[in-house]
């Protein structure tokens, strides 16, 4: 039987809102070992993904101020989503189709946040030997 997202995604995903600052989004990285934040809208809507790299080369990098400067500005909003009842193989393309690392899971309406899946998930769901497994599985840096 095959395997569904559900199986594999992070639930409860991290989130901020549009309007919270760099600075915070970099804490709460911080804070929860984590390289990726899900950005969402006053009702709750999903409308980006911020991740450690976004804010060294969209923010630190161009000289923005962090402590004023909104996640919203600086988020990828063109965002590829999954369901939690699409089969993982459909998440392996995507992320190779569109050479990305991070894909939110998103409620049937396709509007709320409900999860995570990254290439580390998957890594771990396929093979649970491998070298990127291992990396994924590791305590983050203090």
């Amino acid at each position: 039987m095959p395997q569904t997202v559900r199986d594999v995604m992070t639930t409860r995903p991290i989130t901020l809102p549009v309007d919270a600052t760099i600075v915070m989004a970099a804490k709460m990285m911080r804070d929860q070992g984590i390289g990726d934040i899900l950005v969402t809208k006053e009702d709750g809507t999903l409308c980006g993904l911020v991740t450690d790299r976004d804010i060294v080369i969209r923010a630190i990098a161009e000289a923005r101020d962090a402590s004023m400067t909104p996640v919203g500005a600086l988020c990828s909003s063109d965002l590829v989503t999954v369901t939690p009842e699409q089969d993982v193989a459909d998440v392996v393309a995507l992320m190779r189709s569109n050479a990305i690392r991070r894909i939110p899971v998103v409620d049937r309406d396709g509007a709320q946040p409900v999860g995570i899946v990254t290439l580390g998930d998957m890594a771990l769901e396929r093979d649970p030997r491998s070298v990127l497994s291992d990396i994924s599985a590791a305590p983050p840096n203090a």
